[in-house]
């Protein structure tokens, strides 16, 4: 057996090795991607390029470390980059008038409404929207300490290692992520 076969046979066991561990925590990556970006669309992206990179990178993956906290460091990174690179720029009312046709028109924009089943459109406004608005609310780092602690259950010490943080920062971050969560909430009229 040659060299380019030796490795070549390492490849093929190392991807065979990522599917396995990415079909065990895809659902959760994608979760924890939705609650940061707050969408299905861009946390299918968030979701896509995290594990694009995990792929990239899979050769310095300490297997003695458990492959979700890496994941979800990576998805982190990922979120915040995506932040970094978004422009700045300003929202317009879709009350005003479009920009170039004057203060006197009458063209305005229309949204189509898209619900199509009332008791799903209920549930998922009466807690999910507001919810997810709040946590929207967030600052990135609080967001992101408490939907690994509160959604995702993980501990202190694997939300540090997935942060690229202290404990005591997690800690922290999480008090003060709850509590700016719960009066976001009690705004919206939900008992937290």
């Amino acid at each position: 057996m040659d060299l380019s076969s030796t490795i070549a046979g390492n490849r093929r066991g190392t991807r065979a090795e990522f599917d396995e561990l990415v079909h065990r925590c895809h659902r959760q990556a994608y979760n924890i991607a939705y609650r940061l970006a707050g969408n299905s669309a861009d946390a299918e992206d968030l979701t896509q390029e995290a594990f694009l990179r995990a792929y990239r990178f899979f050769d310095r993956y300490n297997r003695s470390m458990p492959f979700e906290n890496w994941m979800y460091r990576i998805i982190s990174n990922v979120f915040v980059d995506e932040l970094r690179r978004r422009p700045k720029f300003n929202t317009q009312s879709l009350d005003q008038p479009l920009p170039g046709l004057g203060a006197d028109s009458e063209v305005r924009l229309e949204i189509p409404d898209s619900a199509h089943d009332p008791a799903a459109n209920l549930m998922f406004t009466a807690l999910d929207a507001p919810v997810q608005q709040s946590l929207d609310a967030l600052p990135a780092e609080f967001r992101q300490s408490v939907i690994l602690a509160d959604i995702e259950g993980m501990s202190y010490e694997e939300i540090a290692d997935a942060m690229g943080c202290s404990i005591g920062t997690v800690r922290s971050r999480l008090h003060r992520g709850r509590k700016l969560l719960r009066n976001r909430l009690l705004a919206c009229g939900i008992r937290a």
